[in-house]
């Protein structure tokens, strides 16, 4: 009769199907394949830890694998984010887990909805107390696997986890795709923005006058187009609520002194203000203290942005000085009695707020998740929208300063992501639809070197940039940017290599050139890589060696000797800057060997480099247009200008010998050209 009736009414045989399939997808839609299923981007999710991997693998059908992401990480429990996007929306009305091996009863993964409303609402939970099936989201009734209630309105899902993940999970409902993203147009500055350096207060003044500039210190300072100071809070706090900065209390520095030649001589300041001042350290317990910890008292809770009102205080009373309003009442300058107060010098445009806040190293007090730290930046950046008093936070002392987020030590953009997603729940968006963040420059540390960042592994030895993740890392902080933060410039504020050659961060002797002369390939490559990649800044590790004769990592740095003398990384900077600082990259037109194009002023420029570190020699016919003679521009060892021979063209192509040294070639004399250095 069934049959019967159907063949005569199609109409009634869809109907009825379709009331079968519905029947069946709320109790098992895995087993049909249901079109109903949500289509999840398993490397959109990003994780609040130091983890190991991500969580692609729960969402790519391969029912049997677990993954590892808990093994090495700070937090033993901690959420992981899906932000929905643009235009995208979900009803959930089922899911499946599917159970594969091992239990965690006493140590569930609950998966979240947050709403449009920030609302939290739990919709499963996995235990996985069975074996090799299909779990819904009520581990009391496993087998059913519709929620007791369709959720819809959801802005993110969050799974809460111990490590102890499904072999997999599929959503089911109503799906609408996101609208598509915007094109990423990259932006691009002159070259000279990539000739930065770390350094201290003792690399410009020093004994037997602390608050003089010391004239003998200087030659080593002019090779490099950036200072990013290592300003530890104590100097500029010495005592809970007095200030200091000309001369400082601890060391008697003259900061003033020391900006205001910078600025005389082209030298961008970034200020980073740095570690715990022995007053908060007091706060903690013998046991318990480390001028590393994040910067709040003991016992304040990492989530709030009040808990980081100390350092706002110093953040406000820095940028006042050295920013460029000179409206601020004196009253609010509590300098101590050796300070002359001075208000909008005018000479510090970028301030970043602490150093590596991911310090897994340094156990739970010294690391901030992301969302922790975007509290800390509110707090540092505008007093938290003005919910903390006067006198607190960069942009109530001057709005133009910049707030640059302390470097990441893990590069790692789950982290960026978590500051995004907590400033729009608790800031929102400004007028024009931006997130409304707390900062205005991402900044990330990347070591070019052969573990590549991988999870658990430790380098044994530096590598040339190109051979490595940097520029992969790039394009993902860059995207991010774009897809997440409005644009936002990202910037890298530590890299380099050591030289002394126990170090699992060295630099290689390569076909007769030695350590000391591919520390200056390889740096002047890293430049040259982050300035194709669109990153917009690059400051190096550092100026002076912190132990030349120590073959621990990071000691071995230095641009210069223990002379004052520079070594070759420190006289290829000069030289390029001096020359090419002026230069935008345009293009690659070639990638092994590499070939960018650069201009200025409708003047071009070719950097050509062998992306290698084996000593491999090739040549290259570039094409320099209707001109008779190519000038080639060499790097050189202990000299002030790069070294320049000329070469005939033949129509304007010449053939150019291409190393693991970069070469800058032109059709023109860079030298006596006015204006076009």
């Amino acid at each position: 009769m069934f049959i019967s009736v159907c063949m005569r009414s199609p109409f009634l045989t869809f109907l009825l199907l379709l009331l079968y399939l519905t029947s069946c997808s709320q109790n098992d839609p895995h087993d049909f394949h249901n079109p109903r299923k949500i289509p999840i981007d398993g490397a959109r999710w990003y994780q609040l830890n130091n983890v190991n991997s991500g969580l692609q693998e729960l969402f790519d059908s391969k029912l049997h694998q677990k993954i590892n992401t808990i093994q090495g990480s700070i937090l033993k429990n901690y959420d992981a984010w899906y932000p929905l996007l643009d235009g995208e929306q979900m009803t959930i009305d089922s899911l499946e887990m599917f159970d594969w091996e091992g239990s965690n009863e006493d140590r569930p993964t609950t998966i979240y909805a947050i709403l449009d409303n920030w609302k939290k609402v739990p919709i499963a939970v996995f235990t996985g107390a069975r074996y090799n099936g299909w779990d819904g989201p009520d581990p009391d009734k496993p087998e059913v696997f519709a929620l007791s209630k369709p959720v819809s309105g959801i802005r993110y899902l969050v799974i809460n986890t111990w490590g102890d993940f499904p072999g997999e999970i599929e959503f089911y409902g109503a799906y609408t795709p996101p609208k598509p993203i915007s094109p990423l147009v990259r932006k691009y500055v002159p070259l000279s923005n990539y000739f930065g350096i770390n350094a201290f207060e003792w690399d410009f003044e020093g004994a037997p006058n602390p608050s003089v500039i010391d004239p003998q210190k200087l030659p080593a300072i002019y090779n490099f187009k950036g200072f990013r100071h290592y300003m530890d809070w104590e100097k500029l706090e010495p005592r809970e609520g007095t200030y200091t900065f000309n001369p400082t209390e601890y060391g008697a520095w003259n900061y003033d002194t020391i900006y205001q030649w910078c600025k005389s001589n082209g030298i961008e300041v970034l200020g980073c203000l740095k570690t715990q001042p022995p007053w908060l350290q007091a706060t903690y317990p013998q046991d318990k203290r480390g001028s590393e910890n994040a910067p709040v008292k003991y016992g304040a809770d990492f989530s709030d942005p009040a808990s980081y009102i100390e350092q706002a205080r110093a953040a406000f009373q820095y940028t006042a000085r050295y920013g460029r309003n000179t409206a601020i009442d004196y009253h609010m300058l509590p300098l101590a009695p050796s300070n002359r107060i001075r208000i909008g010098l005018g000479l510090v445009r970028y301030i970043e707020c602490d150093n590596e806040r991911d310090k897994w190293w340094k156990g739970r007090s010294a690391y901030q998740t992301g969302r922790e730290y975007a509290a800390n930046l509110s707090a540092f950046y505008d007093g938290n929208k003005n919910t903390l008093g006067p006198g607190v936070g960069v942009k109530n002392a001057d709005p133009t300063m910049q707030v640059v987020m302390a470097g990441l030590a893990r590069p790692s953009t789950d982290y960026v992501r978590g500051m995004i997603d907590w400033s729009l729940e608790h800031r929102g968006r400004r007028s024009d639809g931006k997130p409304d963040l707390p900062w205005d420059v991402i900044n990330y540390h990347y070591y070019c070197n052969d573990a590549d960042i991988a999870p658990n592994q430790q380098p044994t030895s530096g590598r040339a940039p190109e051979l490595t993740k940097a520029a992969a890392v790039a394009e993902e902080f860059i995207q991010m940017s774009h897809q997440y933060a409005g644009d936002m410039p990202v910037w890298v504020t530590e890299t380099g290599y050591d030289i002394n050659q126990e170090s699992p961060q060295k630099a290689l002797p390569i076909n007769g050139r030695s350590a000391i002369e591919t520390q200056a390939d390889w740096n002047l490559r890293t430049s040259l890589l982050y300035a194709r990649a669109g990153i917009q800044k690059t400051f190096f590790y550092e100026l002076t060696d912190d132990n030349p004769l120590y073959g621990g990592i990071y000691s071995s740095c230095g641009f210069i000797k223990p002379t004052r003398t520079t070594r070759p990384a420190a006289d290829y900077f000069y030289q390029t800057n001096k020359l090419f600082g002026a230069y935008t990259y345009a293009a690659t037109i070639s990638k092994d060997p590499i070939v960018d194009h650069y201009t200025n002023n409708g003047l071009s420029m070719y950097v050509l480099l062998v992306p290698d570190q084996k000593g491999r020699t090739t040549t290259y016919t570039l094409d320099l247009g209707k001109v008779e003679t190519a000038y080639i521009y060499k790097p050189k060892s202990e000299a002030v200008n790069l070294e320049v021979t000329k070469q005939k063209t033949t129509n304007g192509k010449v053939t150019i010998t291409v190393t693991e040294t970069p070469v800058f070639v032109t059709g023109y004399d860079c030298i006596t050209i006015p204006g076009k250095k």
